[in-house]
């Protein structure tokens, strides 16, 4: 059978390792196609644009960088330059994209424009703790047989896949949680100075819900979540 042709994006940039960890694991999976942003979209949300030209540049064979954001880089790829694609894999972001991130992320949004668009689709994060070296080798290992899993099952129509990974030591063994988004707010404080003010908020001490996926990729485990559109 012909092996399938799966499209690789972020919001971390063209050349964030993050990226390069995920077109290797897209490899071992089918032919891959990768289309990012040129610059580093963290953040970004699912903001597309449609006021002004996107510019596309070759990297290598079947690799691009376009000056817009995920979204945009999943429309053109689909819609353009790789129709016949037949997964979306977005990642690997380096920070988590759990609960209430999920409305954030510009690696989320390339997952969720991917399926608007009728493909299947799966965003990839990996929590980081400051305490700890990241190795993403490993990153790519804990994924693989996740991303391997849900390739294999039916894809369900108008919903999308979110796996976080958490910030084990190499070699730790990480079991996958299939389990909801927190709905609890991110930890949201300011330091003001005058009249401006700056964010002070620890992503670590953000509210968490027993059993949904914020507790889980805390205490060490993969979160799977099915997200609906």
């Amino acid at each position: 059978m012909p092996r399938p042709l799966i499209l690789v994006t972020n919001d971390d940039g063209w050349d964030a390792p993050g990226l390069a960890a995920l077109t290797a694991l897209a490899a071992e999976l089918g032919e891959v196609c990768v289309v990012a942003p040129k610059e580093q979209h963290s953040y970004s949300g699912h903001r597309i644009s449609i006021d002004r030209p996107l510019l596309l540049e070759e990297t290598g064979s079947r690799q691009f960088t376009l000056t817009g954001t995920p979204a945009d880089c999943v429309r053109v790829a689909l819609t353009e330059l790789f129709p016949e694609t037949s997964l979306v894999l977005a990642g690997i972001n380096r920070g988590g994209n759990l609960g209430a991130d999920i409305y954030i992320s510009g690696t989320v949004a390339a997952a969720r424009e991917a399926a608007l668009l009728g493909r299947p689709s799966i965003a990839i994060s990996q929590y980081v703790r400051r305490d700890r070296q990241l190795d993403w080798e490993w990153s790519r290992r804990m994924a693989g047989p996740v991303v391997a899993q849900l390739m294999a099952e039916s894809a369900a129509g108008k919903s999308y896949w979110n796996i976080n990974l958490p910030h084990t030591e190499t070699g730790s063994e990480a079991r996958p949680v299939r389990c909801d988004p927190d709905d609890q707010p991110l930890d949201v404080r300011f330091r003001r100075e005058r009249n401006e003010f700056h964010y002070s908020g620890d992503y670590r001490d953000r509210p968490r819900t027993p059993g949904r996926d914020v507790q889980h990729c805390f205490d060490g485990s993969i979160t799977v979540s099915r997200l609906l559109l």
